[in-house]
C-alpha cells in the first residue's frame, strides 16, 4: 500500500511543498511516480518520515538529519536510538509534571511546600563532573553560585536567550551564510556575549573569553557530538566554528 504526497502531507501535519523539498534535497524520495505525476510514497517512506520529523523536531537542520541517517544506515536503526532518548525524556518530565503538581496542590490546600520535592526532574549538575574535569572546582562552583541565585523568570529568559542564538545559527547555516560575512559575525559576537554572561568559566566576566579560550571552544564544538546537536549538526558546528575562528582573528 502506498499513499499519495498529498495524503502524507495531512497525516504528518506538513506540506506537499515541504515533501517535495525532502526529496529534491535527497532526504526523503518517493516510492514511485504516479501516471498522473503525483509522488507516491509505501511504509518504508513513512517511516523514515516520521524519523525526519522527530529530528527536526530535537533541533537538528536538514543536512544534519540527513547524516544521522546516513550513519545509522536505516531510519528504522536511527528511530530506535531516539526513542531511548525519548523515554528517557519522558521519564524526566513526567518528574517535572508530578513536581509543580505536587507544588501546585501544596499552594491551593495551604500546606507547607516541601522544597525537596519541588526541583525533582530539573537538573542542571548532570555535567558537574566535566565541568570541573575541564575548568576546575571554583569555575564549577562560580557557575552553580550564579545559576541558583536568579528568579525562575531569570532563568527563563537566558534560557530563551540560548536557544533564539541556537536557532538563529541553524538557519544561518542553512541558508548557506558566509562564515566571515556580516551576518555570521554578528552571531559570533553574540555567541561571545553569551560567553562572557557565565561566571566561573574561563570566559566569564567584564572583559570576555580570550582569542585561545573562543578558539578552543569553537574547535570542540566540532569534536564533541553533544554540542554538534545544538547547531543542526556536525556541518552545523561546522559553520559555528568557522565562524567564531573568523570573529576571533579579526576581533580578540
Amino acid at each position: 500500500m502506498d499513499w499519495s504526497i498529498q495524503e502524507i502531507a495531512k497525516l504528518a501535519g506538513t506540506t506537499s511543498r515541504t515533501l517535495r523539498h525532502y526529496d529534491d534535497i535527497g532526504l526523503l524520495t518517493p516510492t514511485r511516480i504516479g501516471s498522473n505525476g503525483y509522488r507516491y510514497y509505501d511504509d518504508g517512506a513513512l517511516v523514515r518520515l516520521q524519523c525526519i520529523l522527530l529530528l527536526r523536531d530535537l533541533g537538528l537542520g536538514l543536512p544534519a538529519i540527513g547524516e544521522v541517517l546516513d550513519r545509522e544506515g536505516s531510519a528504522g536503526h536511527a528511530l530506535r536510538s531516539h526513542l531511548e532518548w525519548l523515554r528517557r525524556e519522558q521519564h524526566r518530565l513526567a518528574r517535572q509534571i508530578a513536581s509543580v503538581e505536587h507544588t501546585i496542590g501544596a499552594l491551593e490546600g495551604g500546606e507547607r511546600l516541601m522544597a525537596e520535592n519541588m526541583f525533582d526532574g530539573f537538573d542542571h549538575t548532570r555535567y558537574r563532573e566535566e565541568v570541573e574535569e575541564r575548568w576546575g572546582e571554583d569555575a564549577y562552583a562560580k557557575s552553580d553560585a550564579w545559576w541558583r541565585s536568579m528568579s525562575a523568570d531569570e532563568k527563563t529568559a537566558w534560557q530563551q536567550r540560548l536557544s533564539q542564538l541556537n536557532r538563529d545559527w541553524i538557519s544561518a547555516h542553512e541558508r548557506g551564510v558566509d562564515p566571515a560575512g556580516d551576518e555570521a559575525q554578528g552571531l559570533a559576537q553574540r555567541q561571545f556575549e553569551w560567553l562572557r554572561g557565565i561566571p566561573g568559566t574561563p570566559g566569564g566576566g567584564s572583559a570576555g573569553p580570550t582569542k585561545e579560550y573562543f578558539l578552543g571552544l569553537a574547535e570542540m564544538y566540532v569534536a564533541d557530538e553533544r554540542f554538534g546537536a545544538n547547531y543542526g549538526g556536525q556541518a552545523g558546528a561546522g559553520f559555528v566554528r568557522d565562524a567564531m575562528t573568523a570573529y576571533a582573528h579579526r576581533e580578540l
